[in-house]
């Protein structure tokens, strides 16, 4: 049993950083993203907002945990399917091969193209404006956003995996999908969107503060773990400034500052002090970091697992 699972979490980490999530294929979190663009469609509208957008979003979360607990309880039956199609799942729950190749992908975007290339391209990857963003700020935000979703993107996934398998990592997809798409404090999304938002601060305290001692203890710089300390809490997000403020810390530059969002400028607090120059080598030397905390935490999860079976 044990040597299953641990085979299927492998298999499964290993395709992702093989071949991420290509385009074409089929994906269950853009299942995810039609039921609840369906979903709001129909109830984000007229009054009681908070209360059906409350409603959609528990009963997505507890109906997807259930549909993969059938899935899961059909696959246990023969071990090979088991293993084939637990993998599959462990794949798609996990963005990190695709995440890396965006981040760099907009660096190298913006090295041989240009800014306006660099400013469209990182609009692929982040909520906020970037059309009026510089070189520097280009490089930041894709660093902001590689070491949030190296949380929300696989440590967190591989955290619920670890703690209740395949249908509790899918719960938390789902929760990570609603808050992506619904989750803003804008007019259109405030009251419709404020539990799912919730609900995603709650599943991603614990994983986006393992998230940032992981991004310490591989960078090997004392500074990370102070910023940790100093700079996770004055973050908006009561999560994401954790990471951000590790990789700063490795990189011992400066995050955060005014960002515009839906026409609407934010002056998040700086996380860091000093002002780096941010360049192609601080972007590779990042995606390093990500690599390295990810299979960390992989070989810490299963050595976990092994271990407790084996008491």
């Amino acid at each position: 049993m044990i040597t299953t699972t641990l085979l299927i979490v492998a298999i499964g980490f290993i395709l992702d950083l093989l071949i991420g999530d290509p385009y074409s294929m089929p994906h269950p979190i853009k299942l995810f993203g039609k039921a609840i663009n369906f979903g709001e469609t129909i109830l984000n509208k007229g009054n009681q907002r908070f209360a059906k957008g409350a409603i959609m979003s528990v009963l997505l979360i507890l109906c997807t945990y259930f549909v993969f607990v059938c899935i899961e309880k059909m696959i246990s039956l023969n071990t090979y399917m088991e293993i084939i199609v637990g993998s599959i799942f462990v794949f798609y729950g996990l963005a990190n091969r695709t995440l890396i190749n965006e981040v760099r992908k907009v660096d190298r975007v913006l090295s041989k193209e240009g800014l306006e290339a660099g400013r469209k391209q990182l609009s692929f990857i982040v909520g906020r404006d970037t059309s009026r963003l510089d070189e520097q700020s280009i490089r930041k935000a894709a660093l902001e956003t590689l070491s949030e979703n190296l949380s929300d993107g696989v440590i967190a996934p591989l955290f619920y995996l670890f703690i209740g398998g395949i249908p509790f990592m899918f719960a938390y997809k789902m929760v990570n999908t609603l808050d992506s798409m619904i989750g803003y404090k804008n007019e259109r999304y405030k009251d419709f969107g404020c539990i799912a938002a919730k609900v995603d601060d709650v599943f991603n305290f614990i994983p986006a503060r393992i998230t940032a001692l992981l991004i310490a203890a591989v960078s090997f710089k004392s500074r990370s773990f102070t910023y940790i300390f100093k700079y996770g809490n004055q973050h908006s997000s009561p999560n994401a400034g954790y990471p951000e403020a590790a990789l700063a810390g490795a990189l011992n530059c400066r995050f955060g500052g005014p960002s515009e969002y839906f026409g609407i400028v934010v002056n998040k607090p700086y996380i860091g002090e000093k002002k780096t120059i941010l360049t192609s080598k601080d972007i590779t030397y990042s995606c390093r970091i990500n690599l390295k905390a990810s299979l960390f935490f992989l070989i810490l999860g299963l050595g976990t697992l092994f271990m407790l079976a084996s008491l």
